[in-house]
C-alpha cells in the first residue's frame, strides 16, 4: 500500500507525463483543467489497485520520482465493483464541468473493458516517466521486472496506448498491435497491444 506522499509524487509524474497526451488533450483541452484531472485520476486510479496491484518505481539520486509503472496482476481483471466505482469517480471529478467529455471518457472507457482478454495477464494500466528523464531506460527498467515474471510463469501482458509513437516503442519489448478501436468519432483512436511469454 503507498502511502499519501508517494500517491502525491505518483499524480506529480503521471501529469508531467500526460500533459500533452492526444487522449487527455481531447477531453480537457484547457491545459490548467487538464493538469489538475491528470493529477485527480492518476492518484486515485494507483491508490485503488491495492494488493491487486503492482506497483514499481525508479528514483533519482537526490530521492525524487522519476518514473512509475502500474500493474494490475493476473487474474485481478476485472477490478472488484467498488474498485471500479472509485475509479470511475476519479475520473467525474477530473472532468467535473465537461458534460461531453464525461460521455466521451465514459465511452473510452467502456470499449477498453470490452476490449480486454478475460484470461489472466499482467496488466501495464500505467507507465510514466517524468518528460526529463525519458529515453533513458527508466521505463524500460520499470517493464523488466514483470517481463521476467510473465516469461517464467508463461503468461501474456496486455496494455492500451493512445500515443501513436508508443507502438513502436512498445514492439522493443515484444508487444504486437492486436486492435485499433475508435470509441468517439472524432476523438483520437486507442491500441491495444499483447506480448507473449518468451520460453527459456
Amino acid at each position: 500500500m503507498l502511502d499519501g506522499g508517494t500517491l502525491d509524487e505518483v499524480a506529480v509524474v503521471a501529469t508531467e507525463a500526460f500533459a500533452d497526451d492526444p487522449f487527455f488533450s481531447f477531453l480537457s483541452p484547457k491545459v490548467k483543467l487538464r493538469r489538475r484531472g491528470l493529477a485527480i485520476y492518476w492518484r486515485a486510479a494507483v491508490a485503488s489497485l491495492g494488493e491487486r496491484g503492482l506497483i514499481l518505481g525508479v528514483r533519482r539520486d537526490d530521492g525524487r520520482l522519476a518514473g512509475v509503472a502500474a500493474f494490475v496482476r493476473p487474474g485481478c481483471y476485472p477490478l472488484p465493483v467498488m474498485t471500479q466505482l472509485r475509479q470511475a469517480g476519479a475520473a467525474f471529478w477530473a472532468l467535473v464541468g465537461r458534460p461531453a467529455a464525461i460521455v466521451a471518457g465514459s465511452k473510452y472507457l467502456l470499449a477498453i473493458d470490452k476490449a480486454h482478454p478475460r484470461e489472466p495477464l499482467w496488466y501495464l494500466e500505467m507507465l510514466v516517466v517524468e518528460p526529463s528523464a525519458q529515453r533513458g531506460g527508466i521505463g524500460a527498467a520499470l517493464q523488466d521486472h514483470v517481463h521476467r515474471l510473465a516469461d517464467r510463469e508463461q503468461v501474456p501482458s496486455y496494455l492500451e496506448t493512445q500515443k501513436a509513437d508508443n507502438l513502436a516503442y512498445y514492439r522493443r519489448f515484444g508487444y504486437v498491435t492486436v486492435e485499433e478501436l475508435h470509441p468517439v468519432k472524432k476523438g483520437p483512436p486507442l491500441w491495444t497491444m499483447r506480448r507473449e511469454p518468451r520460453r527459456s
